[in-house]
């Protein structure tokens, strides 16, 4: 049944996408104009909630089937929390909580702020700053990881409720300061067990992962495209052996990439995260920045104008590779595994996997 959901997501995800994501769409997302047209289209095709289980509105499906989702909007750079709406609402599943409608958020993103969370009575309020917060401004709730009690626990907050900053990365996709100073929770729960502090981390990295590898095949597909149809001398520039080797070490890249993230979703269904989401990210932003600069020496000085489209893979790519912790974090995090287990065990954790 899964297999047929996965299907089912994939097609429509992609047909969605290539109908609506077009170039003067992402420049305006990038002006600041929310792309609701978008938006209502994926919520309208039960997109934004995979995981989220038939009764509560969503298509009951598992990481695996999330992932063809997550990685369709890196390849399209798609300009909405897709990825972010997808792991606010498991959290909130996880917990027992009711999703709403609208774009989702996550905070704290960053491996050094914390929210604060109390109870008030009968409710509970959220105190604290999160900074470079996704998509902070244009989500409608945000989902808040704190903790009562020493226990973890899952809160539901309008994120109107929140003083905001506006900011942007690279790609110039927002990413903005919230301050909550007492804001009521609409609803809290305790976490899903396992849930803790770094979870939100962990799971912002294995979206990302997916999203870069899509980005990276959007690179192949163009500078495949161009080297087709570009001609010098007489002849396509595919036809040149620097361009093929070029194309083909891309190539590669982008299959490693895709093979890592979706080993790491394949491992979110197990529960056995941690290493493969390293795994995944670590490979990820390696193949982003060799594909980058492949994809821009195939298309030469025309990649580098605005005018272009290349450049909104690359600048993604370039952006999402430092979020969630870049290469250097998970390697350490990957040789802590490693250590931990003990030299006797490397080699049958390599192979059994």
């Amino acid at each position: 049944m899964t297999s047929e959901l996965r299907g089912l997501l994939a097609d429509t995800v992609t047909r969605l996408f290539t109908d609506l994501v077009s170039k003067e769409l992402i420049e305006s997302a990038e002006r600041g104009v929310w792309p609701d047209k978008l938006w209502r289209a994926l919520e309208e095709g039960g997109l934004t909630l995979p995981l989220v289980p038939e009764s509560g509105g969503g298509a009951g499906g598992t990481w695996l089937d999330a992932h063809v989702v997550v990685r369709a909007a890196g390849q399209h750079a798609a300009p909405v929390p897709l990825a972010e709406t997808i792991v606010a609402s498991a959290l909130l599943v996880g917990a027992g909580l009711e999703v709403p409608l609208g774009p989702l958020t996550l905070a704290p993103v960053r491996a050094d702020e914390t929210l604060t969370l109390a109870r008030a009575g009968e409710s509970v309020r959220l105190r604290g700053t999160a900074t470079r917060v996704p998509w902070g401004a244009a989500a409608g709730h945000v989902v808040a990881l704190g903790d009562i009690d020493g226990r973890a626990m899952i809160a539901l907050v309008p994120r109107d409720t929140a003083r905001t900053t506006p900011d942007r990365n690279l790609a110039l996709e927002p990413r903005d300061t919230l301050i909550f100073d007492d804001a009521p929770a609409l609803a809290a729960a305790p976490a899903a067990a396992g849930v803790n502090a770094d979870t939100l981390r962990l799971y912002g990295a294995l979206v990302r992962s997916a999203q870069m590898a899509g980005a990276i095949e959007s690179l192949l597909q163009q500078s495949v495209r161009y080297a087709t149809e570009r001609r010098q001398f007489g002849r396509p520039i595919g036809n040149f052996q620097a361009i093929q080797h070029n194309l083909a070490v891309l190539a590669s890249h982008a299959a490693a990439a895709s093979v890592a993230a979706e080993r790491a979703f394949a491992a979110a269904d197990s529960g056995n995260l941690a290493f493969h989401v390293a795994v995944a990210k670590i490979r990820a932003g390696e193949a982003a920045g060799i594909a980058a600069g492949l994809a821009h020496q195939v298309h030469g000085a025309i990649g580098f104008t605005y005018e272009h489209s290349l450049h909104f893979a690359t600048r993604r790519l370039w952006s999402w590779r430092a979020e969630f912790g870049g290469e250097s974090h998970w390697s350490v995090e990957l040789g802590r595994h490693v250590t931990a287990r003990g030299a006797d065990q490397l080699w049958p954790d390599l192979t059994a996997r």
